[in-house]
């Protein structure tokens, strides 16, 4: 584990996106709220939220930190067909949450996925990336537009 411990707090705040890409016809009915396991949307944002205060717990290596706010919004997006879902991530610390945004978005479509699974199973789950980070010594740093660009853009 890396030593924060010489770092000086700051206001960080990290915001993480991803896609999940099923049928049209299931894109409907989960429009339409007829699902066999009720509302995949609010179950995924509170599941997503869960796992962003537990990222520690599931990320070896990852320091525990006091979060100060976690936004996840899961959304229909009939563009993908399918779901995206973002999470921001604030928190005065030592050291970025980029891994408890990334971690609360992947959990809110697996969430949504084991929701619907019993509907399509050929559902996929894709393009789960940080989308913004800011605090820190490093400074703000911007992804670029297309999500299969892995490059990003540091600002200071």
């Amino acid at each position: 584990m890396v030593d924060v411990g010489r770092k000086k707090e700051t206001a960080r705040t990290a915001t993480a996106e991803g896609i999940l890409v099923m049928s049209p016809r299931t894109l409907a009915l989960l429009e339409e709220g007829r699902t066999p396991k009720g509302d995949p949307f609010l179950v995924a944002q509170i599941a997503g939220i869960q796992a962003a205060k537990r990222t520690a717990e599931l990320i070896p290596l990852c320091h525990t930190l006091p979060l100060s706010s976690v936004d996840v919004r899961v959304e229909s997006d009939d563009a993908i067909p399918g779901v995206r879902a973002t999470a921001t991530v604030r928190v005065v610390a030592r050291t970025g949450v980029e891994m408890e945004a990334l971690t609360a978005v992947s959990v809110a479509l697996l969430t949504v996925y084991d929701m619907l699974k019993a509907v399509d199973r050929g559902m996929r789950i894709e393009s789960v990336r940080l989308l913004h980070k800011a605090g820190g010594r490093s400074g703000e740093w911007v992804a670029d537009a297309t999500p299969r660009d892995n490059v990003g853009t540091l600002q200071r």
